[in-house]
């Protein structure tokens, strides 16, 4: 008889030593899951710290209003703004990633004045092709 008993107090280990496995791997598999999902808020949180710094460094260089579309290129970090000018109106583009942001300004005696209301991260204009980078 105790035979019998150790057998099944075996048995008994060995299932709570499968379920505990079977938790573990489940868990594995959520925390992988969740790792995903913060690693891309990560990067979707740097590319439009990213953007926003290449917009407000767009917004204090001096640009030409001669050209219907300048781009510049900063010298030490990965950041390229483009100013398109819209008869009266531009329209200051910066991007990085899938992040796309934009800020409004005017022509005002032959110098680049942007709208104190700040950047939008939509396109303020009705087309959208002229809200891309070139």
């Amino acid at each position: 008889m105790n035979r019998q008993q150790g057998m099944s107090s075996l048995a008994l280990v060995l299932l709570l030593l499968i379920l505990g496995s079977l938790m573990l791997a489940g868990l594995n598999q959520q925390l992988a899951a969740l790792m995903r999902i913060v690693s891309t808020e990560r990067q979707a949180i740097q590319h439009q710290a990213i953007a926003q710094s290449a917009l407000e460094w767009g917004r204090t260089l001096p640009w030409q209003t001669q050209a219907e579309v300048a781009c510049r290129q900063h010298p030490q970090r990965p950041w390229r703004v483009c100013l398109r000018i819209l008869e009266e109106r531009v329209l200051l583009i910066a991007s990085s990633g899938r992040v796309m942001l934009w800020r409004l300004g005017e022509v005002k005696g032959g110098k680049v004045v942007f709208s104190p209301h700040g950047w939008s991260d939509f396109c303020p204009l009705k087309e959208k092709a002229l809200c891309q980078q070139p």
